[in-house]
């Protein structure tokens, strides 16, 4: 239990009726960190959290993604690694308090921020508004997530102590009626602890509702910040509810770091006024798998898997030099209390090379997909006919048509976000944003045309969420005249693909490989594996997959040259190792014992 909870009076939770926060009817500080359980491997909760407490972190907080909770519509999932209950019984057995962030919209650089794609099939939806499409899914949502959080409020004996209504929306915006809805959703579900509301400064305005407490996303800490803040509510205490320790970096771009003592200069000052604060991230993990988000202002740029976030724990749970800094900071705001001992680090491992053995061309696997299907026009990702018709989320989705000479090909900007192009199986150059030409080589007959599309990753924030269709989202032209009848295949590549690949006619590697292509090895691990980091030098852009689980995307461009791989995926023995590389590849595939996230650069 926290300092003097066990004793503590249940009757009043959270509450912010003064200058400062009390609890149970004591002051209270807030020292709050954010880990997310869907980034961090479920066997390491434990070690995060206990690292976190050593810091003398009181408060865990975590968003929740609708998204993965909720993959189609009538299907939820909240066992194994998104088993919210048991992560937060886990805080409190820790002696953690807890701030949760149901959304439904949560950002936090997550695929569409965190919205289901299903959403989108709806072509008039109109996402975090009173749009009745919308409040229905959220509503239906809720009912299944909201009574396993009650009986883990303060109130009844739990851990939580407030919970933030929707993220960031004064900068959205779009609806007067929407918090007040997701306000009522929460308690009339039976919500009943303190209520926050969470925006940068700016938008502070509108972005809050009646009876909940506004909080501050900052970096530095700007007088007026501050004064905004208290102008808009004077009475109340005042919390910064993100102060960002890092930042998230995109393909194409530097690795983002935040230096240590400018880090503790602004913690040292938001402590010296009183205030509350949670630090964003205090361990940022890993987005596994396509469940990046992507940015569009100024240019569309996807993330990249690792959200290391140069935060006090790095990515594989290492103490930074912020973490001691921080540690020692804090422990002047202890009231003399003693922190637990730091845990011990874990081992990490450089393992012997997987050599690729076998290989299966992408056109030998498209038989284990979900269809094929037929369509005289393009139909984007999401309105596809797949997963008992919600469409597809993530990854791949393969366009096939019939051509007849050859010419100007155009993208004409609807394809989301990249798309190889082929001609009879043999590449003819890419689309991407921005680069929306190619030309067809001339030919005899009926030839293929084949556009691998890839959904690099929805835009996580602004106000475009509504326009996040990927795949083809309009007509492709060949001499100005529009593509017609089309073949379709979705590769999601869901781990139950991925299984079902066992079947398929792998070769042994040859001489010159076909790309796009699936590339198997063997990873050894002897005893009780140890976490390592996937480095694939020499292979172009693809995706990682470790006993079929999606590790995540590489791509040469970087910043990020190696992918965080967890000892829990792992067996003792023999892994399967399977590259799906798009362009080139080097048949080996090394395992080595320290992250690479790239050149930093500090954040401007």
């Amino acid at each position: 239990m926290p300092a003097g909870g066990r004793w503590m009076s249940r009757k009043v939770g959270l509450s912010a009726n003064s200058s400062q926060f009390t609890l149970g009817g004591e002051p209270f500080r807030i020292l709050g960190g954010s880990i997310h359980y869907f980034r961090v491997p479920r066997a390491y909760w434990r070690d995060r959290l206990m690292k976190m407490k050593a810091c003398g972190i009181n408060t865990l907080t975590t968003y929740v993604p609708w998204s993965l909770h909720q993959p189609e519509r009538g299907v939820f999932n909240f066992h194994t690694q998104l088993d919210l209950e048991a992560y937060i019984n886990l805080a409190a057995e820790l002696g953690l308090w807890v701030i949760l962030r149901p959304g439904p919209y949560i950002s936090s650089e997550l695929d569409l921020g965190g919205l289901p794609s299903w959403l989108l099939r709806d072509p008039n939806m109109r996402l975090r508004t009173t749009y009745p499409g919308f409040t229905q899914a959220v509503n239906a949502f809720f009912d299944k997530l909201i009574p396993k959080l009650v009986p883990l409020q303060f109130k009844k004996g739990g851990p939580i102590i407030a919970v933030q209504v929707e993220n960031e929306y004064g900068s959205f915006a779009k609806d007067e009626g929407y918090m007040l809805f997701i306000k009522e959703a929460l308690q009339s579900r039976g919500i009943s602890e303190l209520l926050l509301t969470s925006d940068i400064h700016s938008a502070l305005k509108s972005g809050g509702v009646e009876g909940a407490v506004r909080t501050v996303k900052l970096q530095k800490l700007n007088q007026r910040d501050i004064q905004d803040l208290n102008a808009i509510q004077p009475n109340g205490p005042s919390m910064v509810m993100d102060y960002w320790t890092g930042w998230f970096d995109v393909w194409g771009d530097l690795h983002h770091v935040l230096p240590p003592e400018d880090m503790v200069s602004t913690m040292r000052e938001i402590l010296r006024r009183g205030m509350s604060v949670n630090l964003y991230m205090f361990h940022g993990g890993s987005s596994f798998g396509f469940m990046s988000g992507a940015v569009s202002d100024p240019s569309y740029k996807a993330l990249v898997p690792s959200y290391d976030y140069d935060a006090p724990l790095s990515e594989a749970g290492e103490y930074t030099p912020k973490y001691h800094l921080l540690r020692d900071l804090l422990s002047r705001y202890s009231g003399g209390q003693s922190f637990p001992d730091m845990p011990a680090l874990h081992y990490r491992e450089t393992y012997e090379p997987a050599i690729v053995y076998q290989h299966l061309p992408l056109w030998d696997a498209l038989s284990f997909t979900e269809g094929p299907f037929k369509s005289p026009t393009p139909v984007n990702m999401e309105s596809l006919p797949v997963n008992n018709g919600n469409g597809q989320s993530y990854g791949y989705t393969l366009y096939e048509t019939t051509i007849t000479s050859g010419g100007l090909l155009k993208s004409e900007d609807n394809v989301r976000d990249r798309a190889l192009v082929f001609v009879d199986r043999s590449y003819i150059g890419l689309f991407k944003r921005r680069s929306l030409e190619l030309a067809v080589p001339d030919g005899k007959g009926k030839r293929t045309l084949s556009l691998l599309v890839e959904n690099c990753g929805r835009v996580h924030q602004g106000r475009d969420l509504d326009k996040q269709h990927k795949g083809i989202v309009g007509d492709i032209l060949l001499n100005n005249i529009p593509l017609r009848d089309f073949t379709i295949y979705s590769l999601d590549m869901k781990p139950s693909f991925i299984d079902s690949l066992y079947q398929a006619p792998w070769k042994t590697l040859p001489q010159n490989p076909s790309f796009p292509g699936f590339f198997m090895g063997r990873l050894f691990a002897y005893g009780y594996p140890s976490d390592s980091f996937v480095k694939l030098p020499g292979w172009e852009k693809g995706v990682v997959f470790i006993n079929g689980l999606n590790l995540g995307r590489y791509w040469s461009i970087g910043p990020q040259q190696a992918l965080y791989l967890s000892g829990s995926f792992l067996n003792s023995g023999i892994n399967q190792v399977i590259v799906f590389e798009e362009q080139e590849g080097d048949y080996k595939v090394h395992f080595e014992d320290t992250p690479d996230l790239g050149m930093a650069a500090d954040i401007q």
